[in-house]
């Protein structure tokens, strides 16, 4: 959030009176009283609940909403929002929201990429956890308590701070928050040597639907395997999570070169397809595909694909390795640079090397409108599948990330924790178009699915898999509280395959009245018959 609107909002935050007199809605007004009823310290919810009518309000919603395709939508915007600073504030909203019937929506970093932590079609209330982000690093114990408003920026920069030997694998993207991208499941540059971000969760605290406040002892092993990777706003408000730190030795080495098909762009990517999951779990070596501009013509086009690479160690180590398993790409040491851990995540991040407290920003540097997809492949793609997805990207203008599994990712069973994408996939895609101008949503999006209705020859099949933090609404939704678990279905298993089941039976056990709900959340299992 822009921290100079957020310092505006306590003198905008209403006590109690005022609420009653310019809000309308009776749900909404039955549900600030309750709150400011539990709360410990009255005079503190002037600082916690933002309303509709306030007049900072707007700007803070905007602030807020990473995917401008969200912004001026005719989806309705929150009612409320509590920004919590104690968990017995996020108690107080679950509860009253609960005895009011009013939807909830959970947000710590807003990244949710169908805005699903900003808008609902049916009145509801913001939990912005902005305020519960503390850090306890625990160097001798190897581990870290972190509350999900926390950033990625903010917890690598906190570890680094304490031990340059330790580092956490999840995201690249400094100001993701925590809450949601562990909860479904978590990747970044360390994936195939030590997993997923969910894969290294030791302990978590959740506020369940009936207020209670439970640790992983009481909230009992099913719900505690069902928040790694299931998306816990399924089940409950996330405020914490105990992560297990990893080792990183002190020097890693990285890499970046860019060919264009001119250049052998398609040759050199026919192969990584064949090894980059085979590599030794120390190499992370992904490739970013792109449109360019074609040297020597007139506004023509082609593909550039980057071949980017993170290796947990030193240069001459990594030249070797590159030399006997992928020669093609000719890596020299000119192209390589040997720095920090924490130094790749600001080379990964985009940021210069010596701008580390730039982690610490929360605000995103741009925003745009887009649309993303995603799949996994299992086989290699053909020559000819290739040369069809080149002409499909130029004609679309997108990009892809394609993420190299293998490692430690074929090593974890499918059913450890609900993210079942393990071993089998070579590696999986991103699909991300953006652009700036409103008007042009609904082509973009149209494009989008063209291209990926292209490729569904040469990705997974039955079900066609994709993973949960890239969120896909095209891929089906819920239509209200009663969803049935086939209907649901027919997106679940694309998220979850078999582990779907035993989310929704967890689901039920935990939240038998659907009240955690949202269009892609958990439904409950259907009872049998006697």
């Amino acid at each position: 959030m822009n921290m100079e609107i957020f310092k505006l909002l306590p003198i905008l935050f209403i006590f109690i009176n005022p609420v009653w007199s310019i809000t309308s809605n009776s749900a909404t007004e039955s549900f600030l009283q309750c709150f400011t009823s539990h709360i410990q310290n009255f005079n503190s919810s002037s600082k916690i609940i933002l309303i509709k009518n306030s007049s900072a309000y707007a700007s803070v919603v905007q602030s807020s909403i990473q995917n401008l395709r969200f912004l001026n939508t005719s989806i309705s915007k929150p009612e409320t929002i509590i920004y919590p600073f104690h968990d017995s504030h996020v108690q107080a909203a679950v509860i009253c929201s609960k005895t009011n019937g009013i939807l909830i929506r959970i947000r710590s970093g807003g990244h949710d990429y169908e805005g699903q932590s900003c808008v609902s079609r049916a009145p509801f209330v913001i939990i912005d956890l902005f305020n519960l982000r503390s850090i306890d690093v625990d160097i001798e114990n190897e581990s870290a308590w972190v509350e999900s408003g926390a950033t990625f920026g903010e917890l690598y920069y906190r570890i680094a701070e304490k031990s340059k030997a330790y580092g956490f694998p999840a995201g690249s993207c400094p100001t993701m928050g925590v809450g949601g991208h562990i909860s479904g499941g978590g990747f970044g540059t360390l994936f195939r040597k030590y997993g997923l971000a969910a894969d290294n969760v030791l302990d978590a605290k959740i506020v369940d639907v009936n207020g209670r406040v439970l640790d992983r002892k009481s909230m009992g092993e099913e719900l505690f395997w069902a928040i790694r990777g299931g998306g816990g706003s399924s089940f409950g408000v996330i405020v914490a999570w105990k992560l297990r730190l990893v080792p990183v030795p002190p020097s890693v080495t990285v890499f970046s070169i860019s060919k264009t098909t001119e250049q052998g762009a398609t040759e050199l990517f026919s192969k990584w397809q064949n090894i980059a999951d085979k590599f030794h779990e120390d190499l992370f070596l992904h490739t970013v595909i792109s449109v360019g501009d074609k040297a020597g013509t007139n506004g023509g086009k082609t593909i550039v694909i980057e071949f980017r690479s993170l290796f947990l160690g030193a240069v001459e180590k990594l030249l070797l390795l590159m030399q006997d398993n992928f020669p093609e790409l000719s890596v020299a040491r000119s192209d390589c640079t040997e720095m920090s851990w924490i130094e790749s995540v600001l080379s990964f991040a985009g940021i210069s090397r010596n701008e580390s407290e730039a982690l610490l920003n929360r605000t995103q540097q741009s925003k745009s409108f887009f649309k993303a997809k995603s799949d996994y492949v299992n086989e290699p793609i053909s020559e000819a599948g290739l040369e069809g997805l080149w002409q499909n990207l130029i004609e679309v203008g997108a990009y892809l990330i394609l993420t190299p599994y293998g490692g430690k990712m074929s090593e974890i069973s499918n059913s450890e924790i609900p993210f079942p994408h393990r071993s089998g996939n070579l590696f999986k895609i991103q699909y991300m178009v953006n652009w700036d101008d409103e008007k042009e949503t609904e082509k973009h999006i149209g494009m989008m699915r063209k291209l990926y209705a292209y490729m569904a020859p040469y990705v997974s099949k039955s079900p066609r898999a994709a993973y949960l933090n890239y969120k896909d609404l095209d891929l089906g939704r819920n239509k209200d509280a009663n969803t049935s678990y086939a209907q649901a279905s027919i997106w679940g298993f694309s998220y979850f395959k078999n582990n779907f089941r035993r989310l929704a039976q967890v689901k039920t056990l935990v939240d038998p009245g659907n009240f955690f709900r949202d269009e892609q959340s958990i439904p409950v299992y259907p009872s049998r018959k006697k």
